[in-house]
């Protein structure tokens, strides 16, 4: 029998195809107590950690031309990528920026799995590089845990437990603070701060909710998070495939598994597998699962199990990477990874949306205007023979700076003057503004029923946008 028939054998009919490891027969919850992980990878994970942190606390005070590197404020809709001002008028370039988004999440899990779930995402990198931790650290760990929780209480174990918990609310406490600052503007969030609740209750309560989720994630959700909750690992069902680099046991080399024994015959050694069935690759995993069971949707490609499984086969003087980051065919055929014809297509696909993208940006206009005549009214004509029409114009000032706009009729000549404004049109930086105004023409000049109109509106001297609309009239004769 092959190797690879025995693996089959031994797995094709397990219930960890059908089951979570976090639930048991009766569909209650097994509370997990994963064992610290130690060993290179953890080391570089740590490194990513700090990155992340950093970008993440420093993110809200980063200014660039004056605005945040990124705000989504969806309480009042406006959105700030980069230092880029976005606004419900910029919806289509928003718009193909989340379908941008969502491709490079699609290319990105057909390439490397869920990398980005064990390396730098919030969820991670919070529990398992914050809270878990310093839960070690009060508690113990794994086992040692396990058997803390099942003891009586006592005053050791109240204190342990009620300073944790007071470290928990604090972190929660900053994180939603911090989080909050990504909505709705470090500026306000300072504000929050330096005034009484009273003053400023919707903000308050967002706060307080905002921490209680957080603490209640990582003090009861946990792993239940990635495992049940993320739509991204379900997505992970779809898009990965037998190309796909992931966190992987080589069952070729590792099958037929078995402990080492001391009188073990050359024969017996030579048919048994590199796998020494320790189980350290369970006990380190964070959400429960036994990588040799294959790829599964719980594993978050945390690399927990490659540390363990490095620092045994180190041990017993067999090579690294009975576990390691590979893909399914290069297991199977013993090939190095490379990207398939799935990945390269992404890849340009997602090039071209990226360029499309940067066209966009790049031509964006610091002002977008919207001329429309006002319904239900006809053009009229004065007492001098002129013909007039009613316009209603919507300016959005999409820019950083406050603007003061000046309206010109270029083509034809006539008359523009604004209903109930001086020459100028006030425009705040991110506002927008109304106005009404009416077009006079020389009857000889309406050469059409719709004759085609170009206005140009300055600031400071300066073109900001050209805007072309149509004046109804009087054909002249």
């Amino acid at each position: 029998m092959s190797t690879t028939d025995v693996f089959q054998e031994l797995y094709e009919d397990d219930e960890y195809r059908d089951s979570l490891a976090t639930v048991d027969k009766d569909g209650k919850r097994i509370w997990l107590y994963p064992k610290k992980a130690k060993g290179p990878f953890l080391n570089k994970r740590l490194w990513a950690t700090i990155v992340f942190l950093a970008i993440f606390i420093s993110g809200p005070f980063i200014k660039i031309g004056g605005q945040p590197l990124l705000m989504m404020n969806l309480f009042e809709r406006k959105f700030v990528i980069f230092g880029q001002y976005f606004l419900p008028q910029d919806f289509v370039l928003f718009g193909l920026g989340m379908i941008i988004f969502v491709l490079f999440i699609a290319l990105f899990t057909v390439a490397f799995g869920r990398i980005w779930c064990g390396w730098l995402c919030p969820q991670t990198v919070f529990m398992e590089m914050i809270f878990r931790p310093i839960e070690n650290w009060l508690e113990g760990d794994g086992r040692s845990q396990k058997k803390f929780d099942e003891a009586p209480w006592t005053f050791d174990k109240i204190w342990r437990k009620t300073l944790k918990h007071i470290i928990f609310i604090a972190f929660s406490i900053m994180i939603a603070h911090i989080t909050m600052a990504y909505l709705i503007g470090i500026e306000k969030v300072k504000e929050l701060i330096s005034h009484s609740p009273s003053e400023n209750l919707s903000g308050f309560i967002g706060l307080v909710v905002f921490t209680g989720v957080f603490y209640f994630v990582f003090t009861k959700l946990r792993e239940q998070v990635c495992i049940a909750i993320c739509p991204y690992g379900r997505l992970q069902g779809v898009l990965v495939n037998r190309d796909t680099m992931t966190v992987i046991y080589d069952y070729l080399r590792g099958e037929p598994r078995g402990k080492i024994k001391k009188n073990a015959t050359k024969e017996e050694t030579e048919a048994q597998g590199d796998c020494v069935d320790c189980k350290l690759c369970i006990q380190v995993c964070p959400t429960g699962i036994d990588i040799r069971n294959g790829i599964q949707l719980e594993c978050v490609n945390c690399t927990a199990c490659i540390d363990a499984c490095d620092d045994v086969m180190e041990k017993v003087n067999k090579p690294k990477g009975l576990i390691r980051y590979a893909s399914v065919e290069s297991v199977e055929k013993g090939v190095p990874y490379k990207f398939s014809k799935r990945s390269i297509a992404y890849s340009i696909v997602l090039t071209l949306l990226i360029g499309v993208e940067a066209l966009l940006i790049i031509g964006r206009s610091d002002i977008e205007t919207t001329v429309m005549r006002v319904p239900g009214q006809l053009y009229q004509t004065t007492e001098k023979g002129t013909v007039t029409n009613l316009y209603n114009a919507q300016m959005v000032n999409k820019s950083q700076e406050a603007m003061s706009i000046e309206m010109k009729l270029i083509e034809p000549s006539g008359v523009l003057r604004i209903v109930g404004a001086e020459e100028s049109i006030p425009l705040p930086s991110g506002e927008k503004n109304e106005v009404v105004f009416f077009l006079e023409l020389e009857k000889d000049k309406v050469t059409s029923t719709k004759t085609e109109v170009i206005i140009d509106l300055y600031s400071k001297g300066e073109k900001v946008e050209t805007i072309e609309t149509t004046f109804f009239g009087p054909v002249a004769k």
